[in-house]
């Protein structure tokens, strides 16, 4: 198989090809850039073995450019990289490695190409095309990844064995592999990653996230969550969500089972929205429901409380899986808390208060709220799918109006506790929050507009009523 007339397409790859002979240097294209081809996808990042100097061959190809390229070279890794405008070029030399049982951390040294393929992590990654004279654009697939590639499977070229014990980050990108693809993961590497599940120990909470959120952002990632579960890969970081699973039954009254509900719900929020904060929303929405599940003879099973336990639980599951402790977070978390109330409000009477309240608490995330809720929808009854959307339709349409008529999204208090000090001569004091409030409720309730001068009318009778003023 030989993909000349596809790299001649991209200019890159004569520049690097005078290089690599201006230097008498044995090169490949591999990796990632070889699997993609082979697949029809567009591939930006390109990453090139010599056997030889990497940092050597990177540094000659900057010299072929008529223009300024940064380089950066990384001579403890033996490894330099340049930048261009829409991709970035890897250099490295040929390498074989060893690892220490305590660490994924390896032992290089220089190495052949056959031995640089095979401490790849998996066949479709270890395919390297030729940037040499004699066989320019030839494909050398030792461990079969064009065969893996349409059999569509995940495995790795060495004993799946060695290759997670050796390194476990790998077990991840096994599953990320296969979720980004629709792959299945070959049975025999599906077995080795279950056995050393337990070597995800070694492996930092940075490295893990980064793989976890590549899985959260596929299509379908309830697929990948699948696999993280059945490969107990999920126990070793995520307890929370594992906890989830399975289903309790007293007097013949049983609950869903909350962890395929929550990838359900995942799923269905991933065909309206790529956003990685909301589908984090989706995993953590029910994540105390274990933590607040209780069974009542009358009612059967119940999990009160579990949207506001949730909302607590979720900085301490963000800091412990090194997601950001900003913004997003408090996103996550907002969203966690609030996943009830749209539901409580399907009703044919509602009233205005209790729309003005939702728009004050989600403001600019009432969007993506509603999408959480309609996600959460998950009966197997279509009709009854179809009655709680289309209630929700109307609580769309009511909010709407509401929004329109009372501007609460966006909700600023229209008199500031600057004011009321200036106003009646006051320090900052309880006094000042009690009349803010006051104004803030008497909007909400609807017993004054949000206006300024119906706001100040109700600050002096409320100044009255506290002695304020005679």
């Amino acid at each position: 198989m030989n993909f000349k007339e596809e790299l001649d397409k991209n200019e890159v790859f004569a520049k690097i090809r005078a290089a690599a002979k201006n230097l008498n240097l044995e090169t490949y294209v591999v990796g990632g850039f070889v699997r993609d081809l082979v697949l029809g996808r567009v591939s930006k990042d390109l990453d090139f073995t010599c056997v030889g100097s990497g940092i050597a061959l990177a540094e000659e190809v900057s010299k072929q450019f008529d223009f300024h390229v940064p380089l950066s070279v990384f001579k403890n890794f033996g490894t330099a990289m340049l930048k261009l405008e829409d991709s970035e070029l890897e250099f490295v030399g040929a390498r074989k490695e060893s690892y220490r049982s305590e660490s994924r951390k390896p032992i290089v040294e220089d190495g052949t190409l056959q031995e640089d393929l095979e401490r790849r992590d998996f066949t479709i990654n270890s395919m390297a095309i030729s940037l040499n004279e004699g066989n320019y654009g030839e494909l050398l697939d030792p461990f079969d990844g064009i065969g893996d590639l349409k059999r569509k499977q995940i495995k790795t070229p060495l004993d799946p064995e060695i290759t997670f014990s050796d390194d476990p980050l790998r077990m991840m990108r096994a599953v990320r592999f296969a979720s980004q693809l629709g792959f299945d993961i070959d049975p025999d590497t599906f077995y080795a990653l279950s056995k050393n599940a337990h070597r995800l120990s070694i492996v930092s909470a940075e490295r893990i996230i980064v793989e976890l959120n590549k899985i959260i952002q596929t299509d379908q990632p309830s697929y990948g969550f699948k696999l993280l579960f059945a490969g107990k890969l999920l126990h070793e970081f995520f307890p929370e969500m594992v906890e989830l699973q399975g289903v309790d039954s007293v007097d013949d009254k049983s609950h869903k089972d909350n962890f395929y509900h929550t990838l359900q719900v995942l799923d269905n929020l991933s065909l309206v929205s790529d956003d990685l904060w909301l589908r984090w929303a989706a995993i953590l929405h029910d994540i105390a429901k274990p933590a607040t599940k209780r069974f009542n003879s009358k009612v059967g099973w119940t999990f009160h409380g579990h949207e506001d336990k949730g909302a607590r639980m979720t900085p301490g599951i963000f800091k412990r899986l090194k997601l950001p402790m900003d913004e997003r977070m408090k996103y996550v978390q907002k969203l966690v808390r609030l996943h009830l109330r749209p539901i409580a409000l399907v009703k044919d009477e509602v009233t205005d208060s209790a729309l003005r309240r939702l728009l004050f608490d989600a403001g600019d995330d009432i969007d993506d709220l509603m999408k959480l809720c309609r996600a959460d929808i998950t009966s197997k009854n279509n009709k009854k799918v179809k009655r709680f959307l289309e209630n929700f339709d109307k609580v769309e349409q009511k909010l709407r109006e509401v929004e329109e008529k009372d501007q609460v999204r966006n909700f600023q208090p229209p008199i500031s506790g600057e004011e009321i000090m200036e106003t009646f001569g006051l320090k900052p004091s309880k006094t000042v929050g009690e009349i803010k409030e006051e104004i803030k409720e008497a909007i909400l309730e609807g017993k004054i507009k949000n206006k300024p001068e119906e706001a100040r009318q109700l600050m002096h009778q409320l100044a009255k009523q506290k002695g304020l003023v005679k």
